[in-house]
């Protein structure tokens, strides 16, 4: 007797994003060529109202949950503001225990965690929240510099492309590369992105929450290359060293030198994007010394090396 398809359920929560509802639910779309089967459903059967002034009309509510082997919960708005409600987080934790596996994109990894289930375990959500989600959750952890995080039988991923990327890294976990490289070519998808790989923010210095210090920060952009300590910083907003250092965190999310770095590995990623500069002439450029040194930072930062970086963005290889 042939063994059954795998049943994907989708579960729509209020102001789930369109596009991460139908990453799932296109991916696993059945076909003979793909033993999975999708499912949508809501807390409850009937209308449930999404994102961007639309609708959608599910035929099941939570109980499709108890016949799932997998569940994706899609990114949803205001997750900073927004609690599932106590019968999706009861549904979502029985069926775990039944054994299904859970998954998330983007925002939708604040559902799991309100489940406890990513406590103590890695994960991920599109860069914008990752802080949020590790404030609120602080026995998770948040990595906000990968595209998506494999716990087994908890997984998150980042911003909507990646949901993707986690797609087919289950799909080749389950049926083998082959599978996911025929699925990968169907969605004209790249067919293999490693959950370790950054997401590539367009900018790694956070946007600021405000204009304070903007004018200092201008002034630490233009002078990257040279030696920008704390108390110059301080100095040329005319605050104290230690009211500077508490207002910017508040300000940007980063305490000032963890901004300045930041600064400084956007910039490095600019020239190796835009120019043929060696790594070391780069380091000099924007204040990191050396190779060696620019190397362990952009890795830290952004979970690759320059020269990988590079041969994915640099304008020539776009334009190969």
């Amino acid at each position: 007797m042939p063994a059954r398809d795998h049943r994907v359920v989708v579960l729509l929560l209020e102001g789930a994003k369109p596009l991460d509802v139908g990453i799932p639910a296109q991916v696993f779309a059945h076909r003979p060529s793909l033993p999975y089967e999708v499912r949508v459903c809501g807390r409850n059967p009937g209308l449930v109202t999404v994102g961007d002034g639309l609708s959608y009309h599910v035929d099941e509510g939570l109980s499709a949950l108890a016949r799932a082997d997998t569940i994706f919960v899609p990114g949803y708005r205001s997750p900073a503001t927004t609690e599932p409600s106590p019968d999706v987080v009861d549904a979502l934790l029985a069926a775990h225990d039944r054994g299904a596996r859970l998954a998330a994109i983007s925002t939708g990894a604040f559902t799991l965690a309100a489940t406890g289930l990513l406590d103590g375990r890695r994960a991920t959500t599109h860069w914008r929240y990752a802080q949020i989600l590790a404030e609120r959750h602080p026995l998770v952890r948040v990595d906000e510099n990968v595209l998506f995080a494999d716990e087994g039988d908890v997984l998150t991923s980042a911003g909507a492309a990646s949901g993707i990327d986690l797609c087919l890294h289950l799909i080749r976990r389950d049926h083998g590369v082959s599978l996911s490289n025929h699925v990968a070519r169907r969605l004209v998808a790249a067919p293999y992105r490693s959950g370790g790989q950054a997401q590539y923010v367009p900018r790694t210095v956070p946007e600021s929450l405000g204009d304070l210090f903007a004018g200092t920060r201008e002034w630490a952009l233009e002078r990257l290359a040279g030696p920008l300590s704390l108390a110059e910083l301080a100095r040329n907003a005319n605050v104290s060293e230690r009211t500077f250092s508490r207002r910017f965190a508040e300000d940007t999310g980063y305490t000032p030198m963890q901004w300045v770095l930041r600064a400084r590995i956007d910039l490095a990623r600019e020239l190796l994007e835009r120019t043929e500069l060696g790594v070391e002439q780069i380091a000099h450029r924007v204040g990191l010394g050396t190779g060696a040194n620019l190397r362990l930072h952009f890795g830290r930062v952004l979970g690759t090396s320059p020269t990988e970086y590079r041969n994915t963005f640099s304008e020539k290889s776009s334009s190969e």
